[in-house]
């Protein structure tokens, strides 16, 4: 069952109370809610729709530029690790998770948005889950809790709360979801043995929610399992096994946050027993499970494939549907484009897939928002479309696609019927030395999307950051942050003034007008 804990001392509830809530002391009453920060967390918001507060300004001029991962591990082109996303308040203050180095780890960096000036600083002592460095290393997990508070991983399974992120000052918390009280008595036993596996997800009362992987022997009985921290300061804990409902050893996927249904209530993510990968739905509360499903493969219906290196989370859509990338099984036997499963809110019934999928989040579009669209879905999905060059397969013609996923079409490299393509570009550089119509890759992970007018703000490798005109299908706008370099997938994040901040080769750039 969900572990309902009282892990917390008086004095050291009030400070997570305090690091939580924005609640005023000795009764009086509350102030109004904080405003909505532009850009929460990963994909934007709960819910991972990738959708903007403010349409994008020009792309005429890098404002300012920060450095993202000082001590890059390489790989040939590139370098080698995922990166967070920012995080924007709505006052325009930028949150900056910052790799300092494989040994020196992690710290967090506010900047002003409009000029680039660093507010302030503070480090952090978490550590990648054990064993994730044989996969693409994987980012520090963070998220606002609300528009004044940052809530970043710590070692050992705990959280640091940064309050008053708008200002220079601001207090640093830690909270731990087994009990703080727990956290300092083993302080070196937690720390060796637990660490949060997934980025941070705000609930929409302020709730915190994340999955974490505890070694054989962790104390306090942990298993690996997804995890709460309520708005009051209270920890709770499932194990994944439990969501699986399964009595094996089950780990929750690397970097798969956890998503959130609109109304709050249903919470899904992807755990994995042996090779074995689900898709499960839990009660945000109780954190007890409510559905689960087996992610198999549409074209071989082998079990599909859920490795560390990928990045992919679920997206839930504006009708409930949810949506979730896999690798397939075999991989090459759809040139390694994996799939995006689609599924309905409570997980009982598979619908049409999209055709490529394994380390992706897609995005939401309103169908208003593409005047010329005449199908009959109220919202779209923007998906990366790449078909990697790989002899006998991929022929390197990378896209990006706007898909339909209430209607279908023959898949263009198998014989599934696949979500219909309302809208692709290919990327539009080819690469040197390489086959012709061999173009770099689409780095994106999660994209911006603009409703209001209809756009999507993508990286790609060559080194530049386009504007696609969902509309009219064409890439109308571009500038140059870099030269070409290979890349982790990465997001697209828009500010409440309309920068767009977008990473290329290990550092952020602010783009606009």
């Amino acid at each position: 069952m969900s572990l309902r804990l009282r892990p917390i001392a008086a004095g050291a509830l009030s400070l997570a109370v305090l690091a939580l809530t924005a609640g005023a002391a000795g009764g009086s009453p509350a102030p109004s809610a904080p405003a909505r920060p532009a850009w929460a967390g990963f994909a934007g918001d709960a819910q991972h729709s990738g959708q903007t507060v403010a349409s994008p300004q020009p792309l005429t001029s890098v404002h300012w530029k920060v450095t993202v991962d000082h001590k890059p591990s390489c790989c040939v082109d590139g370098p080698l690790a995922h990166y967070a996303t920012p995080m924007v308040t709505s006052a325009n203050t930028v949150v900056v998770p910052v790799r300092i180095g494989p040994r020196k780890g992690f710290r967090v960096d506010g900047y002003a948005g409009a000029d680039g000036v660093r507010k302030w600083t503070f480090p952090t002592d978490y550590t990648v889950p054990i064993g994730s460095l044989n996969d693409w290393p994987p980012p520090i997990p963070a998220t606002l809790v609300n528009d004044n508070r940052v809530a970043v991983a710590g070692g050992g399974g705990t959280i640091l709360l940064r309050s008053h992120v708008n200002d220079v000052q601001g207090d640093v918390h830690r909270i731990a979801f087994y009990g703080i009280d727990s956290y300092r008595a083993h302080r070196a036993a937690y720390r060796a043995a637990v660490q949060i596996t997934t980025p941070l997800t705000t609930g929409p009362d302020g709730s915190v929610y994340f999955g974490f992987s505890a070694a054989a022997g962790a104390p306090g009985g942990l298993r690996n399992g997804l995890a709460r921290i309520s708005p009051t300061g209270e920890g709770s804990w499932v194990p994944a096994r439990r969501l699986a409902g399964v009595d094996k050893v089950t780990r929750i996927a690397l970097n798969s946050a956890p998503a959130l249904s609109h109304d709050g209530r249903t919470g899904y993510l992807a755990v994995v027993t042996g090779s074995v990968g689900r898709l499960v739905g839990f009660d945000t509360t109780s954190l007890r499970p409510k559905y689960e499903h087996l992610l198999r493969d549409p074209q071989t219906q082998g079990f599909a494939t859920i490795i560390g290196s990928s990045s992919a989370t679920p997206t839930v859509g504006p009708d409930g549907d949810v949506f979730y990338g896999v690798l397939g099984n075999p991989t090459l036997k759809h040139n390694v484009r994996g799939w995006l499963l689609h599924f309905d809110a409570t997980l009982s019934h598979l619908r049409t897939p999209g055709s490529f999928g394994w380390d992706q989040t897609v995005s939401v579009v309103p169908s208003s928002s593409v005047p010329s669209y005449a199908g009959t879905s109220s919202y779209l999905l923007v998906s990366k479309y790449n078909n990697y060059l790989i002899p006998g397969h991929g022929d390197g013609r990378n896209e990006i696609a706007l898909l339909d996923p209430g209607a279908a079409q023959k898949d263009r490299f198998s014989r599934v019927q696949v979500m219909q393509e309302v809208r692709t570009v290919l990327a539009p550089t080819q690469v040197p030395q390489q086959p012709p119509g061999a173009v770099y890759e689409w780095c994106i992970n999660s994209v911006a999307v603009d409703p209001a007018s209809g756009s999507v703000m993508a990286n790609n490798e060559d080194g530049h950051l386009y504007r696609w005109d969902l509309d009219t299908g064409q890439l109308v706008e571009n500038i140059r942050l870099g030269d070409p370099a290979g890349e982790a997938y990465t997001m697209t994040v828009v500010g409440p003034d309309g920068t767009t901040y977008a990473m290329s080769n290990a550092v952020l750039y602010a783009v606009g007008s």
